[in-house]
């Protein structure tokens, strides 16, 4: 699309290219469902005209978002064994995660 502006966002210890309207799957941020968050963390935004870059990170800059869903994925399984001494173990665990949409760039 012409003019779409993007930028590249920085939360839990991973970066995302974002634009408005788009929906994320974050780790888990506070906030309930419904409720705005900001992403403050900004290390890239730009359109069609001009790109600007942060050290790390842009100031000023903002990103808004709205929480859709807080949820939990599904279960890893984690089995440890030793083979010929009777060593078994088992363990699940679901990571917790935010669904995100973005609302304005």
């Amino acid at each position: 699309m012409a003019g779409e502006k993007i930028a590249v966002i920085h939360t839990g210890g991973k970066q995302y290219v974002v634009r408005a309207g788009a929906k994320l799957t974050l780790e888990k941020l506070d906030g309930a469902a419904g409720s705005e968050v900001v992403f403050d963390k900004v290390l890239l935004k730009g359109d069609d005209a001009k790109v600007e870059v942060g050290t790390p990170y842009l100031k000023d800059a903002r990103v808004t978002g709205k929480i859709v869903e807080q949820g939990r994925d599904e279960k890893k399984i984690i089995f440890r064994y030793h083979s010929k001494t009777r060593y078994r173990k088992l363990k699940g665990h679901r990571q917790p995660h935010t669904k995100v949409t973005i609302t304005s760039v």
